[in-house]
């Protein structure tokens, strides 16, 4: 990295850890003490920075991968797939984290493998992938709905309040240590791939004759995609616009001076989307206090005028 990046990445772990510590502070009952800020606080806001972190590089990682810049994991299906899969797990009966991201990780992948096997690939327009992946997200949802409908009055309320986008059942520190290993990794394998990555971007001919193993890091990068949604979406359910949101803000701030470098997006994306869906979080659980709303419609709120914003501003964006 340049000294420019280096400072642009300290500021970021910076602000991630700002972000944490004030998540901490606020929340919907004032004068917390020490008890609620460790049971209650601290699970759900490390949980929404692994979250974060895990759906912005999805983003980046989808958005390299189909050559366009809309990819995110709830536009492509993959969001749609992992939702399928975990709602199948709760229906069934199926209960604690594991189970239900195992089964939100079975169909992340089986939607990415049927998208990239339907399109024909690296080489397929990025357009193509995009309409394949809308018609998939749109099957996903219906199926979703299916399965809402013919679910017992159980499981039910379960799934519809799952399906929503929310933070609030995560209050085991057990199962954010897994969610924060899942990041951890997903974090190291895509420092290491993405060199390879970003020669990718220069296209498939000049990246083999770089010596470039393709079809390794393209399933690799189709695999580690897969596994941050189902990962994110096993523990808040369906998140949008921080897969999409995340990776063009940092285009904007880098691109036009450094180029599309990959070996600091997609790093830096993991601790901007974490500091992003912390701070929503943080104002979802404060905004009407006592009650809370679902982080999902936050990051809507936030992520439709921000991203417009940034579109009319910056117009030299590159995946």
């Amino acid at each position: 990295m340049t000294s420019s990046k280096t400072t642009l990445f300290i500021l970021l772990v910076i602000a991630s850890l700002a972000s944490v510590a004030l998540a901490l502070s606020f929340g919907s009952v004032s004068n917390a003490d020490a008890a609620i800020i460790y049971q209650l606080r601290l699970p759900r806001v490390l949980a929404a920075f692994a979250v974060g972190g895990l759906l912005a590089m999805s983003g980046s990682l989808l958005q390299v991968l189909t050559r366009n810049p809309l990819a995110e994991p709830s536009v492509l299906g993959v969001s749609g797939g992992a939702s399928v899969g975990a709602l199948a797990v709760l229906m069934m009966g199926g209960a604690g984290t594991i189970w239900v991201a195992g089964g939100a990780w079975v169909g992340a992948i089986v939607v990415m493998i049927l998208l990239w096997l339907l399109v024909g690939g690296y080489s397929a327009h990025p357009s193509r992938m995009l309409l394949a992946g809308v018609m998939i997200a749109t099957a996903c949802g219906a199926i979703s709905t299916l399965m809402i409908t013919f679910a017992s009055n159980v499981a039910m309320p379960g799934m519809i309040h799952w399906l929503m986008g929310d933070l609030d059942s995560v209050i085991s520190l057990e199962a954010v240590g897994a969610i924060l290993g899942v990041w951890l990794s997903v974090l190291i394998l895509v420092w290491r791939l993405s060199p390879k990555i970003h020669l990718l971007q220069l296209g498939t001919d000049k990246a083999l004759t770089l010596g470039i193993d393709v079809s390794y890091v393209q399933w690799m990068m189709v695999l580690l995609s897969a596994l941050s949604a189902a990962a994110a979406v096993s523990i808040a359910g369906s998140i949008g616009f921080v897969g999409l949101l995340v990776p063009h803000l940092l285009r904007a701030w880098v691109v036009k001076k450094h180029g599309p470098d990959q070996k600091f997006l997609l790093p830096a994306s993991a601790l901007l989307g974490g500091t992003f869906l912390v701070l929503a979080d943080m104002f979802a659980r404060t905004v009407i206090a006592p009650s809370q709303l679902p982080v999902g419609i936050i990051t809507a709120l936030i992520g439709v005028p921000s991203f417009l914003w940034i579109l009319s501003r910056f117009r030299h964006w590159n995946t």
